[in-house]
């Protein structure tokens, strides 16, 4: 198998997002994950709303069943929306979320760079959980 052949295979498991699908998407309570790497965030810029989690940890951080996942993981009907830089390894991660279970896990088609040439980066701003996350902090 090649690399173009999976992700043709991990693309077939998945309801891929375009830009446009993302604010109606978030406003039913999907979530939004950054699986770029640190340095990749520095140079091409962050997604306010975003949840981080690196590639190298992604599966743990949302498998309901795992013993370090994040809050936000409450179960396999989460819906979470992966995107890297370009939407190639983004593919790759939902298509991994999918084999654990979690169906509504997908990523988003041409991703963060997509986003900003679509003047989408502050989409992610007024969702709950992003929300929440600001109230936290202002309490501090």
């Amino acid at each position: 198998m090649t690399i173009d052949q999976m992700l043709d295979n991990a693309r077939a498991q998945l309801r891929r997002l375009y830009v446009y699908d993302v604010p109606a998407a978030l406003a039913r309570g999907a979530i939004l994950v950054d699986i770029r790497p640190a340095a990749q965030r520095v140079r091409e810029g962050s997604l306010p709303g975003a949840l981080v989690i690196e590639r190298n940890v992604l599966e743990w951080r949302l498998d309901p069943t795992s013993s370090a996942r994040l809050s936000l993981a409450a179960d396999h009907d989460v819906e979470w929306i992966i995107f890297c830089s370009e939407g190639y390894t983004s593919s790759l991660a939902a298509a991994s979320l999918q084999q654990l279970g979690l169906r509504r896990a997908t990523d988003l088609i041409g991703g963060y760079q997509a986003l900003k040439s679509a003047g989408l980066l502050t989409v992610g701003i007024g969702v709950p959980h992003f929300a929440r996350e600001v109230d936290s902090l202002a309490s501090l």
